[in-house]
């Protein structure tokens, strides 16, 4: 029988939030402000620190934040690389998908140069071994936002 000590169990995550939130652009309105505040956690200092980490990044790039909650009301948090459809998007240079995909024409084209790049670039954030596979991946979705693929 292992003993857990009091200290040991403070530092194990009660419950994990996961939300969507523009790089640099945390502030208490929903869905940040609800979503920390029924755990009891100061969204304030969460706001901040989201907005430092983030900064680096172009503002109000979406990105999911994994926050971990502990029975302290203390928390972690884990930020990804921009999802994957506001890349493609932005490399073919739409503003948003087709309506009726598969039914009209290609909204835009990519080469597979630059699905390559954004494969990379989002590696670790994809359940992907490689980056071949990652490109596969990345291609079904450019395929249900319309964005035509070229070798």
């Amino acid at each position: 029988m292992t003993v857990i000590s009091k200290e040991s169990k403070k530092r194990v995550p009660v419950r994990t939030i996961r939300l969507k939130i523009g790089a640099g652009e945390a502030t208490p309105k929903p869905p940040v402000g609800p979503a920390l505040g029924q755990h009891g956690l100061n969204i304030q200092d969460f706001c901040k620190a989201f907005n430092a980490k983030t900064q680096h990044l172009e503002k109000g790039a979406p990105v999911k934040v994994l926050i971990d909650v502990y029975g302290d009301r203390k928390f972690d948090f884990r930020v990804t690389k921009p999802v994957a459809s506001y890349l493609l998007k932005k490399a073919a240079s739409i503003q948003k998908g087709s309506s009726s995909t598969g039914k009209s024409g290609p909204v835009a084209t990519l080469s597979r140069t630059q699905l390559e790049e954004i494969a990379a670039f989002k590696m670790e954030d994809m359940n992907a071994y490689d980056v071949a596979s990652a490109v596969r991946t990345l291609e079904g979705s450019a395929r249900s936002l319309g964005i035509e693929i070229k070798d």
